[in-house]
């Protein structure tokens, strides 16, 4: 069974292929998904590292090592809840003045 990590302190000039191969020291990696901020096109910073074994060493082995300046924060990922409530709008009732 595959494990999901979330991998984060990212800096903004990584790319997939480099956290492909950072991981891969540890164990088979599944896929990498860096994201990126839909407005400006720039990575925000964190992203995700699936690996079907080697995830608990990897975490262990590289949670709070510097990777381009910065100490990586690497945990288990959680899985996305589903978001709640609508769009726009403004927050109170309508009134009807008739």
């Amino acid at each position: 069974m595959s494990k999901k990590l979330y991998v984060g302190n990212l800096p903004f000039s990584t790319n997939e292929d480099e956290i492909r191969d950072l991981f891969a020291a540890y164990g088979d990696v599944q896929s990498v998904n860096l994201i990126v901020d839909r407005e400006t096109g720039r990575l925000r910073g964190f992203g995700f590292v699936e690996m079907a074994d080697g995830a608990d060493a990897a975490m262990e082995a590289l949670n709070g090592k510097a990777f381009g300046g910065r100490d990586l924060r690497i945990n288990e990922a959680n899985e996305r809840q589903p978001r709640t409530g609508g769009g726009g709008g403004y927050g109170g009732a309508r009134r009807n003045s008739w």
